[in-house]
């Protein structure tokens, strides 16, 4: 750690806090003022034409205290929701300002009424507190400002920092060019452009450093911090058009979030990976093997969608890549989708849109029958089997089920033992089978053949399940009344031409694995997916996780964090502890959790430590990855 004399000089507005004060204020004092709006808007245009330098701050002060029509009784609540707005990565360092104490100023152009009692609580007493003061009338009410200050006028912070004549090296972290020309002017030796609230062009070209948040300017000073690597440094691709709303969580979580709106080939994500450590994908893109081993630094895989055979879960497990999936969020989509589509195969109503389209009309009752009082033979009785059972019952229709595993029934569901007992007796056979590589063609011409005749299939599945060849010929022989398919053997990784067997045949409903795809589905696993992401790589927890034994331990708030993954032999466990009690260091919670060929462990200390037991734990015989999370 850097022990040198330093001294780090903050901003307020916008910098401690989230907000500017006095555009605060005046939301107070102008709230049942009917132009308050548009007074509103034009103090914070002044506010950013003194921050920016392109007007003197003395006149952006002075016409920003004409406008707010404050009085001296409204700085209480102006202070209550200061405090309600101080900057995330500010509060969760507290620690930080405690600890350096006597090294901490706030230089600011704000005022001294409303930030001395914000920075009390962060251990700055008001003699470290340079800012202005206000003039009050006599009945209270704001109507200036101590002129004499320097800090009232154009470039004042050079000036102060001039008067304050400190000792050794100078940081200032500020989101202003204020703050930047005390770097410029030779003042000030190191400049960090803080935009965890606001970022400003002209602040952050002429940077030492970009802060993204304080843990940002904590890690490239060396300094104690709340998390040991900053979330800005944490690099996260999503492919494939993965829902805005995961951008919008991930990144104000503070993360750094790339987007590519398709599925990238092996080389190409080789290529992209090398220095992502999250990637989250959807069903197009496979995470091979090979790519698994290029990405040095990825931590996490997450499938916005159910399935994972696109990825080599053994590869990511071997390699300490932790792989979470949505198996849940989009089950009512489709859900909806197999419901309509058995109605429709059920009444025919493709056929009558298509022949409608082609100016034909032809009203029957041939071939169309209600689904009420029809058995429904689902095929996977899982989370979109169980719901579709429920769905499919309250229409009136008489639901039985098939599964590999014993599963209970819901409602006044039957369950058939037998595969072949259910397809002879069902009017619509429903596919809902996982990804497993052994139901590959499990749907063929022997099951076909056990079905009734003039039944309807729909497969909602995957692909690879139904043979295409069989199903053309039970459809054009009339052994089949109907189909509906949504997934193919082989799909496209764009959207494009397509050709299917099953082109053209009038009595079967085609959509482009659409199963899934409603914008409530794609909001849903835009919400699940990142929590899971944030969950692991903040706390270290694997809950739901596909390919890794599950853990959740709840935050340390004094302690320290370290996450071992490590191939499952003996004797690892016993070499952690036994690292760390050379080292002298107590442990406060510790939770391990194995499957057949990986172990995780989270351990908690309760005191600081000395690094070299990192690489120790590194060192440790069958480790696979090592984190200190903070």
């Amino acid at each position: 750690m850097n022990t040198k004399k330093r001294s780090y000089v903050f901003d307020f507005d916008s910098t401690l806090t989230k907000v500017e004060a006095l555009d605060v204020l005046a939301e107070i004092t102008l709230t049942n003022n009917p132009n308050k709006n548009a007074i509103i808007q034009e103090i914070i245009e002044i506010t950013n034409l003194g921050i920016d330098g392109e007007i003197s701050f003395t006149e952006s002060l002075e016409r920003r205290i004409q406008l707010l029509k404050a009085n001296k009784a409204d700085l209480s609540s102006l202070v209550d929701a200061l405090k309600k707005q101080v900057s995330k990565s500010i509060e969760s360092n507290k620690s930080f300002f405690e600890d350096f104490a006597e090294n901490i100023y706030v230089i600011s152009c704000g005022f001294k009424e409303f930030i001395d009692p914000i920075v009390k609580e962060y251990n700055i007493p008001s003699e470290r507190v340079f800012a202005n003061t206000f003039e009050f009338a006599t009945d209270g009410e704001i109507i200036g400002f101590d002129a004499n200050n320097p800090l009232s006028k154009h470039n004042g912070k050079i000036q102060c920092l001039k008067d304050m004549n400190l000792e050794g090296e100078i940081q200032v972290i500020g989101d202003g060019y204020s703050d930047y020309v005390t770097r410029e002017a030779g003042i000030a030796d190191t400049f960090f452009a803080y935009t965890e609230n606001v970022s400003r062009e002209k602040t952050t070209e002429n940077a030492d450093h970009i802060a993204p948040n304080l843990d940002e300017f904590l890690y490239v000073n060396d300094l104690p911090r709340n998390i040991s690597y900053p979330k800005n440094r944490i690099k996260i691709l999503l492919l494939e058009n993965v829902h805005s709303d995961a951008f919008k969580k991930l990144s104000k979580d503070g993360f750094t979030v790339e987007t590519v709106s398709k599925s990238l080939s092996e080389d190409e994500l080789i290529e992209k990976i090398k220095e992502v450590h999250v990637l989250g994908i959807r069903s197009k893109t496979n995470v091979t093997k090979r790519v698994i081993e290029a990405a040095e630094r990825l931590m996490v895989v997450s499938a916005f969608c159910i399935g994972t055979k696109q990825i080599d879960l053994e590869a990511c497990k071997e390699n300490g890549v932790v792989v979470f999936n949505a198996p849940y969020s989009n089950t009512r989509s489709v859900v909806e989708l197999a419901i309509g589509e058995i109605i429709m195969l059920m009444r025919s109503v493709f056929q009558r849109s298509t022949e409608i389209h082609n100016g034909q009309w032809n009203k029957t009752a041939a071939g169309s029958r209600e689904v009420r009082g029809k058995k429904l033979g689902i095929v996977g009785y899982g989370n979109i089997g169980k719901q579709l059972s429920i769905l499919a019952e309250a229409l009136g229709m008489d639901v039985c089920y098939y599964d590999v595993e014993d599963k209970l029934a819901l409602g006044n569901a039957t369950k058939i033992d037998e595969l072949s007992e259910l397809l002879a007796i069902s009017d619509v056979v429903t596919l809902h089978v996982d990804d497993n590589s052994s139901n590959k063609n499990f749907f063929g011409e022997k099951e076909i053949s056990q079905m009734k005749d003039g039944a309807h299939l729909v497969n909602l599945s995957r692909g690879f399940v139904v043979n295409i060849e069989a199903l053309v010929a039970a459809l054009k022989s009339g052994k089949l009344a109907g189909a509906a398919v949504d997934v193919y053997p082989e799909e496209p990784r764009k959207n494009g031409e397509f050709y299917t067997d099953l082109k053209g045949l009038p009595n079967v409903i085609l959509t482009p694995h659409v199963g899934g795809s409603t914008e409530e589905a794609q909001r849903d696993i835009a919400d699940f997916v990142p929590s899971k992401i944030m969950a692991y790589i903040n706390s270290g927890n694997t809950v739901d996780a596909v390919n890794f034994p599950n853990i959740r331990l709840p935050r340390q708030t004094k302690a320290h964090r370290f996450l071992h993954i490590h191939k499952n032999v003996p004797g690892v466990m016993a070499k952690i502890n036994k690292v760390l009690a050379e080292y002298n260091l107590n442990i406060i919670g510790q939770y391990l959790s194995t499957d057949s060929s990986v172990g995780y462990v989270i351990t908690d200390l309760d005191k600081e430590y000395n690094t070299a037991v990192l690489e120790e734990l590194r060192k440790i015989e069958g480790t696979i990855k090592f984190r200190v999370l903070y």
